[in-house]
Order: structure tokens, then C-alpha cells, then sequence
């Protein structure tokens, strides 16, 4: 069942209909020659990182994105050392507003803003060192290190937005009405472009806290889609040694080390293999991730000596079988008895 978000099994429901102009991507397994070969248990496949590269890229492209990246980051002040005129480059005054009123984890900062852990260690002496912050063990687990403003680190956050809002007016301000309706469209567009450019998608073991996390808000999204609601207990059998190598295969897409999406290959036969537990969360939506997800589990499944693979979908998701057909997908009869499939999709010779 598929979402894509429902898995291949019932379809996948991401808003991602709109791919055409999605990059063509091609990917590969690190680390192993014959995915067949690889035990359930060893680090193998489950552990692989799928590397994706872009077709097609010309140097004009290359060039343009090179120009944009030198004028934004002269035009926002990222080369000076004293950013917004605080005394500090913008890396730290980016950490101060990540870390924000609430505080937060170290970890999960580090993974959000992809930073390297010496990196991040500097940064917080730093800012400890100029009071602005204060790093202890999280209450729940010691070995957890947690972050929080202190006041006048919540100041200096409130100052620093002063400024930055500030800091956009005078962008804004030299334009006329519609130069100004055309970059605020234009930079919206761009953001999400770079988002979609950031996806990392990874093969990970099916009963990860990480993994467990997309299933539980793929089935509820399910429940509440589906007209008779879903229970996983009814569905057709996908569990997580089916999706481990060599039975199968998991992944999990990432944004910023966060998880948004899933996708899995289940392998029937020596000649077959069916799509399982594709789902993209709400946030991630129309970002291509769908599609690159269901490309990467087609390339794993050559890698498998896969010829065919096959899925199935419930009617109410329309997303879902809209990218299936732009996939290649055509629909067939039924080859299974999953009882909240109503349309079934195969893609041979893939």
C-alpha cells in the first residue's frame, strides 16, 4: 500500500505529479558487487549509501549556479566576519537563531545544519565563552548534551532578527512593486528547489527508531485516507527481515539528517520484485521525492537481477497512481489478494 506516501503495496500519495521536471537520477550501491549475496544481518546493503548523480548538467548550468552562489552571499554579507554588525560571522549568529527560545539538542542541531561535531564544538565554546548560551546534560539522559540561550543570548536573538528584518527591507526597498513580486516568487521557488537538491536517500534497516518513525506516520495517514480506515495487521505481510537483504531493502530520504520519506523492495522471485511502504511526509511534498525514491528502489532492483517490478494501490490515492503511470507503470490484473488494494501496477524490463 502506498502513500507517497502508501506503500508501493497501495500506493503512493506525494504531491509529486509534478515531476516533470524532476532531475533524471541514477544511483548505486556502495560497497557491494551482488546485493543477492549480502547476509540479512551484516552491515552490507542496510548500511549502503545510494549515490545520486544528475544527467545531463551542461557547464552554462554549472556557471550560473557558481555566479548565484558568489552574488547572493556578497549581497547577504556571509563573507564578512561581523555579520548584521554583531561582532560575529554568520555562522554563529545562525546557531544562536537555530538554537532558539526553547534550546535544543546539540545533536540534532548538528544534523539539521549538516555541521561537522568540531565544528559545532567551537562554536559553542565560543558563544559559552562570550555568555551567550549555556550547554548541560538533557534531564532525561546524561550523555545528551542540550543547549539554551541565556538571557543575554535571548537579547542578542532578538537583536539580531531586529536587524536581519532590517537588513531585508533595504533588499527590497531600491525595487519597484513588481521587481519586488518577482524575487519574493523567484527566491520561493529557489528554496525550494535547494530543498529538493538536499534529499539524501539511504538504505537503513527496516526496524530503525528512524524507520519506525515513517511507518507509524505512514499507517496513520492511511487510516485516515482510506475509507474503511487501515490496519496494518490485515494488510498483506511486509515485514522488517522481508525488506532486509538479501530478502529485501529499505530506505529512508533525509533532509538536513531529519527523515521525510521511506520506500522498500521486496523481492518475490528470482525475476520479480514488489514495491513496498512508500510514503513522503506532508512537509516534503512536491519536493520530487517520491519519484526519486521509487528511481532509487528501481536501480536497487537491477542490482538484484530484478526484470519486473509490481505494486498496488488503493483507489484514494490519486497522487499515487498518477506517478506510477508517469513512472512506466502500466496497470494489470490482480496478483495478489490485498484487501485494500483497487488498482495493481507492474513496470517490466525495468
Amino acid at each position: 500500500m502506498q502513500l507517497v506516501g502508501v506503500r508501493c503495496g497501495l500506493g503512493a500519495f506525494a504531491r509529486d505529479v509534478d515531476g516533470e521536471d524532476d532531475a533524471v537520477v541514477t544511483s548505486r550501491v556502495v560497497g557491494t558487487a551482488d546485493p543477492r549475496q549480502v547476509h540479512p544481518h551484516s552491515a552490507g546493503l542496510t548500511s549502503a549509501h545510494y549515490l545520486t548523480s544528475v544527467r545531463n548538467m551542461d557547464a552554462v548550468q554549472v556557471h550560473q549556479v557558481r555566479s548565484f552562489n558568489r552574488t547572493v552571499t556578497q549581497r547577504l554579507g556571509v563573507l564578512k566576519e561581523n555579520f548584521l554588525n554583531r561582532g560575529r560571522p554568520l555562522g554563529a549568529a545562525r546557531f544562536l537563531y537555530e538554537i532558539g527560545r526553547g534550546g535544543a539538542e546539540v545533536r540534532n542541531l548538528r544534523a539539521r545544519l549538516e555541521l561537522d561535531s568540531g565544528y559545532v564544538s567551537r562554536l559553542l565554546r565560543s558563544l559559552e565563552h562570550q555568555g551567550l548560551v549555556k550547554v548541560r546534560p538533557a534531564a532525561k539522559d546524561g550523555r545528551v548534551r542540550r543547549v539554551t540561550l541565556t538571557r543575554k543570548g535571548l537579547r542578542e536573538v532578538t537583536e539580531l532578527d531586529r536587524r536581519a528584518n532590517a537588513f531585508a527591507e533595504s533588499v527590497l526597498a531600491p525595487l519597484s512593486v513588481a521587481q519586488r513580486d518577482r524575487l519574493i516568487v523567484s527566491m520561493a521557488e529557489i528554496e525550494r528547489l535547494l530543498r529538493a537538491s538536499a534529499v539524501h536517500i539511504k538504505a537503513e534497516a527496516a526496524d530503525s527508531a528512524d524507520a519506525r518513525w515513517c511507518l507509524e506516520h505512514y499507517f496513520r495517514e492511511l487510516d485516515e485516507r482510506f475509507n474503511t480506515g487501515f490496519d496494518p495487521a490485515k494488510s498483506n505481510s511486509v515485514n522488517a527481515p522481508e525488506l532486509t537483504p538479501p530478502a529485501g531493502v529499505f530506505l529512508i530520504a533525509r533532509i538536513g539528517g531529519q527523515p521525510i520519506g521511506c520506500g522498500a523492495l521486496k523481492v518475490k522471485d528470482r525475476n520479480i520484485g514488489e514495491v513496498k511502504r512508500m510514503w513522503v511526509c506532508t512537509d516534503a511534498r512536491g519536493l520530487g521525492v517520491g519519484r526519486r525514491i521509487l528511481e532509487t528502489l528501481e536501480v536497487v532492483a537491477r542490482e538484484y537481477g530484478l526484470c519486473t517490478l509490481r505494486l498496488e494501490t488503493n483507489r484514494m490515492l490519486k497522487e499515487a497512481q498518477a506517478l506510477y503511470r508517469k513512472c512506466g507503470y502500466l496497470e494489470v490484473e490482480p496478483f495478489n489478494d490485498e484487501p485494500y488494494a483497487h488498482h495493481w501496477f507492474e513496470k517490466a524490463q525495468i
